[in-house]
C-alpha cells in the first residue's frame, strides 16, 4: 500500500510543480502547454473579433467566462488530481503482467519523426473518434458529455467545457492506442498536442472556415456546428464526430452538413432545465434520472 501512495504522492507532486514551472516559463517554450493554450485561445479569439461568422453574436459570448474556466479547471487543475490515480492503476495493472508494450501491433521506433508524428496522430484521433460516438450512443455516458452539449452560443473556449468523467474515459482509451504502437509516443508529440488544441479551439469558434477540399480531412467550424445541432436528423444519435479530422464521419457515413448558414439553434431537447453553473452541470451525471 505505502508503495501505492508513494507513486500517487509523486505523480501528483510532479504534475503540479510542472504545471507551476510552466506558469513561471521554468520549461521549455515548446513543451509549455499552460502558456500556449492561452497564445492559441487569444489567437483564435482575435480572429472571432475580426471575421465574425454570426455577426450579432457578442464578442464576451453567453457563458463565456464559464468555458474559460473549464479550459484551466479540465487542462490543468483536473490533470494534477488525477494524475496519482492514474499512476496508482499502472502500478496495478503492471503487477498483472500487463505494460504499455502488451497489445502492440506497430513498432514505430525505427520510423522518421515526420511519419511518427503523423500516424500517432491519426491513430489517436480515430480513438477519440470512436470513443466521442459512444459518448452519444449510451445514456449513461451521454449524461456527462451534455455538459459539453450545453453550450447554446459557439466560441473558441467552448471547445474545453466538458465533464471531467469524459478525460476518465478518453485516458484509458488513448493509452490503449499508445499500447498498439507499442508504447510509443514520439519526442515530439507536443507538436501533435498543439495541434489539437488549435483544430478543437478553430472547430468551435464563431469563424467560418471550410477548408476547401480538405474539408473531407480535417474537421472544421461548419461541420462541428452541426454536431451541436438542437435537432439531431431521425434514427441519428449525433453525427460529425470528428475531433481533429473529418475523414472518419466521411468514411463511415457519420457526416451531416446541410446548409452553412451558421444560423441553426445548438444544445439538446430539454437544455433548458440543464444546469447553468459549473457545480451543478459536474453533479448532473451523477444525480437519479428521472423518469
Amino acid at each position: 500500500m505505502l508503495t501505492y501512495l508513494n507513486a500517487f504522492w509523486n505523480a501528483f507532486k510532479g504534475t503540479a510543480d510542472w504545471t507551476w514551472k510552466s506558469i513561471t516559463f521554468d520549461v521549455p517554450w515548446y513543451t509549455n502547454y499552460f502558456w500556449g493554450l492561452i497564445a492559441i485561445s487569444l489567437f483564435v479569439w482575435i480572429l472571432e473579433i475580426l471575421f465574425p461568422w454570426r455577426k450579432d453574436q457578442k464578442i464576451i459570448r453567453q457563458d463565456f467566462w464559464l468555458d474559460t474556466f473549464y479550459m484551466f479547471f479540465n487542462f490543468f487543475i483536473f490533470s494534477i488530481v488525477i494524475s496519482g490515480v492514474y499512476k496508482m492503476i499502472g502500478l496495478l495493472f503492471g503487477e498483472f503482467g500487463l505494460t504499455i508494450k502488451s497489445l502492440a501491433l506497430i513498432d514505430m521506433s525505427s520510423w522518421a519523426p515526420w511519419l511518427q508524428l503523423l500516424v500517432f496522430f491519426i491513430i489517436l484521433d480515430f480513438v477519440q473518434w470512436f470513443t466521442h460516438i459512444l459518448l452519444h450512443r449510451f445514456e449513461f455516458l451521454w449524461r456527462f458529455h451534455k455538459v459539453h452539449h450545453s453550450v447554446k452560443e459557439m466560441g473558441f473556449a467552448a471547445h474545453l467545457r466538458y465533464h471531467w468523467m469524459e478525460n476518465v474515459l478518453y485516458k484509458p482509451l488513448k493509452t490503449f492506442g499508445v499500447m498498439i504502437l507499442g508504447g510509443f509516443e514520439p519526442e515530439q508529440a507536443y507538436i501533435v498536442h498543439f495541434i489539437t488544441i488549435a483544430i478543437g479551439h478553430f472547430n468551435h469558434a464563431n469563424i467560418k472556415i471550410t477548408w476547401g477540399i480538405f474539408k473531407y480531412i480535417f474537421n472544421n467550424p461548419v461541420m462541428h456546428l452541426y454536431h451541436h445541432a438542437y435537432n439531431v436528423p431521425e434514427g441519428r444519435y449525433g453525427m460529425n464526430y470528428g475531433i481533429s479530422l473529418s475523414l472518419w464521419d466521411y468514411i463511415f457515413g457519420t457526416s451531416y452538413v446541410p446548409e452553412d448558414s451558421g444560423t441553426i439553434e445548438i444544445g439538446f431537447k430539454g437544455d433548458d432545465a440543464f444546469p447553468k453553473d459549473f457545480i451543478g452541470q459536474n453533479l448532473y451525471g451523477f444525480a437519479p434520472k428521472k423518469q
